[in-house]
């Protein structure tokens, strides 16, 4: 039985990849990993391996036994976090990837799948519609970390034939776990906010545009890059990968379709300096030529999925 391992399952993009994961292939199929234990009863159905992603001794033992077909290597910490933690989130970030691109070149693992972030590109960066082959340019840990991802990716790829894809996300907005120290969080944070009559005083601009995506979106676009033919893959470094694009403003003005009462205030802090030199938009065109990707869900659509899904949790949890 062909086996995949999602590593970082505990976090907001770990657990829905587990579950698309688990519908496609069978839960038997799918090994899920991190330092902590994951909430999700549905996750926790697949065989669970407490792990920590930068001891390397570990991980090869087990990605050696293992044999996977495929390995989401998603462990990180991310912009905001990595702000206050700056050489903990170096370690975090570069070892978890090394140790995993090592094992593919031992002919351990088939694929191997780690998320970049727009956070590779900065002030020096065009702000709309960044073409792939654009000046990346980070200001943060997490960005640098990613950088550098991206260039080890290349390498191992193209000396040892390691056949690893990337994605740069923009920021993701899910409803079935907390965000974990993005610089995006506020897009998740407002809609549970909103459901509970609460005003949400944002930390970005209102007018601070950013490229995003529903996480339904991120999690199929995902899937399809793993199930591309490898010779279709071209971008050995990371993919832009666009959804949508908008502003605190824009978002508030879609809840209020729904919830006209709702108030939104701005409050922004150290993460606007982040936001502010990231761009507003992706050129995806690569993406698209190379293995047919094309996003399906607006803003004005995930609104509407969104506070329907926070509502129903703030339902359950209260009751």
């Amino acid at each position: 039985m062909s086996k995949t391992l999602v590593i970082g399952a505990s976090g907001q993009l770990g657990i829905e990849l587990v579950l698309a994961l688990q519908a496609k292939h069978g839960v038997g199929s799918v090994h899920v990993a991190d330092i902590r234990v994951p909430e999700n009863e549905q996750v926790l159905k697949s065989y669970f391996l407490h792990l920590d992603a930068t001891d390397e001794e570990t991980m090869t033992k087990v990605l050696e036994e293992g044999r996977y077909v495929e390995v989401y290597q998603l462990a990180a910490m991310l912009s905001a976090t990595g702000e206050k933690k700056p050489l903990a989130a170096w370690d975090l970030n570069m070892k978890s990837l090394l140790n995993v691109l090592e094992a593919a070149r031992e002919g351990w693992i088939e694929r191997v799948f780690w998320p970049s972030s727009i956070a590779v590109f900065g002030p020096g960066t065009q702000k709309k519609n960044v073409p792939q082959d654009a000046l990346l340019d980070p200001t943060t840990v997490y960005g640098i970390s990613k950088q550098s991802g991206e260039y080890w990716c290349r390498y191992y790829h193209e000396k040892f034939g390691v056949d690893v894809r990337s994605l740069r996300y923009p920021g993701l907005i899910g409803h079935r776990s907390n965000p974990g120290g993005g610089t995006t969080d506020y897009a998740v944070e407002i809609y549970n906010f909103a459901v509970q009559d609460l005003p949400y005083s944002c930390f970005l601009k209102a007018d601070q545009a950013l490229p995003m995506m529903f996480m339904d979106d991120a999690v199929r676009g995902t899937l399809e890059l793993m199930a591309a033919p490898r010779d279709s893959i071209r971008v050995r470094t990371s993919y832009n990968f666009s959804g949508m694009s908008f502003s605190p403003a824009e978002v508030g003005e879609s809840i209020r379709q729904h919830l006209p009462e709702f108030a939104l205030e701005y409050a922004p802090d150290h993460r606007q300096d982040i936001a502010s030199s990231w761009p507003e938009s992706l050129d995806d065109s690569a993406a698209l030529h190379d293995w047919a990707w094309e996003s399906r869900i607006d803003l004005s659509e995930m609104t509407k999925v969104m506070l329907e899904a926070c509502r129903a949790k703030t339902i359950h949890t209260t009751s």
